[in-house]
């Protein structure tokens, strides 16, 4: 990563200390080590990091994608809980270029903080490896910023891209699906990273003991659950069966997300009761009165990942996902619009 007053990392620092800039260094680059892969030319260490796309494509096509983790990170802050913000930060990304049908390549964070704690930012940095290696992508490079008086102490902002490919041939658009086929959707780990500003009211509103058991784990754990990343389970699908459209359940939830991948004349029923939404989902509820219509704007509600396939593809899209270790189930269908109705109803 760069630092902007460079420290000898491809992570350049504004004015980080260079003993705090190169313990950094050392910190993380065992962790960036093991994401790498073929194509990766120049990597940590230099002014601009270097990949070559991969012969086996024949007219590949670059996808890419950045986001942040948003207002998740107060809650970190207030956890005193860094470990699993990186993963998010990578899950953001790779799991939107993936509905694309694209094979994340590489990825680059942006850590910028008002004082550089070594072990906090050491700590956030594993985690984006970790999440690189989910994802089986490189983390090659990125920048570590120390800007006195932006940011209050302990706090930190966290932001990243990612860069895949995709046959020409191959890009799923949403073009293919039409009426009658059937929408799948994947098990999400938790709230992922959206809805965290109504989260928080919920938080001050109900004041919970987040420390107290919830569901095998602390509340605190189950809310800073890390975004699941469905790239290589996906990828591996694509490679049997024709995936028709797929949709990352991010910030929208699902009412706003899956209309992203229909045409204008199609819309998806989603069937609530095909799945059973997580307790998490049910305490945010009543804790915070939130109404169904809402849970499925602000929420994943459950399902973090919608694939679309034929009828005839259906079951095998299904045991192909459960082997990989996916908790999948059929959720909805598509069907022809009718007038000017919403393009995903959930009845």
């Amino acid at each position: 990563m760069s630092t902007s007053n460079p420290v000898s990392l491809s992570y350049a620092d504004a004015g980080v200390d260079m003993v705090a800039g190169d313990a950094l260094v050392d910190a993380i680059k065992p962790f960036a080590k093991r994401t790498m892969r073929e194509g990766v030319m120049a990597g940590i260490g230099g002014f601009g990091a270097m990949f070559e796309v991969s012969k086996k494509y024949k007219e590949p096509v670059l996808v890419s994608g950045t986001d942040g983790v948003g207002t998740k990170l107060k809650l970190a802050f207030h956890l005193n809980k860094h470990d699993t913000v990186g993963i998010d930060l990578v899950a953001m990304s790779v799991n939107d270029i993936l509905v694309q049908g694209a094979e994340p390549l590489f990825f680059l964070d942006y850590f910028a903080c008002g004082k550089l704690e070594v072990n906090t930012a050491a700590t956030v940095i594993k985690g984006i490896a970790a999440g690189c290696e989910q994802a089986g992508c490189a983390l090659i490079g990125g920048e570590t910023a120390e800007m006195p008086s932006m940011y209050p102490d302990g706090e930190y902002d966290l932001a990243g891209f990612a860069v895949g490919a995709v046959e020409k041939s191959r890009i799923i658009d949403g073009t293919k699906i039409q009426p009658g086929d059937v929408v799948l959707g994947l098990a999400s780990s938790g709230i992922h990273s959206n809805g965290f500003s109504l989260v928080r009211k919920i938080i001050e509103v109900a004041n919970p003991d987040l420390s107290a058991e919830f569901d095998g784990r602390t509340l605190g754990d189950a809310l800073m659950a890390p975004t699941r990343i469905y790239v290589k389970p996906l990828l591996s699908l694509m490679e049997k069966i024709e995936v028709r459209g797929m949709a990352h359940i991010t910030g929208g939830g699902l009412v706003e997300n899956v209309p992203r991948v229909l045409g204008d004349k199609l819309t998806a029923v989603l069937h609530k009761d095909a799945w059973e939404m997580p307790k998490l989902f049910t305490w945010l509820q009543q804790h915070g009165g939130v109404a169904d219509a809402e849970m499925h704007r602000v929420f994943n509600c459950g399902i973090g990942m919608i694939v679309v396939v034929s009828q005839q593809d259906a079951d095998a899209a299904i045991a192909h996902l459960q082997a990989a270790g996916e908790t999948v189930s059929r959720i909805g269908e598509i069907r022809a619009r009718e007038g000017d109705e919403h393009q995903t109803i959930v009845v």
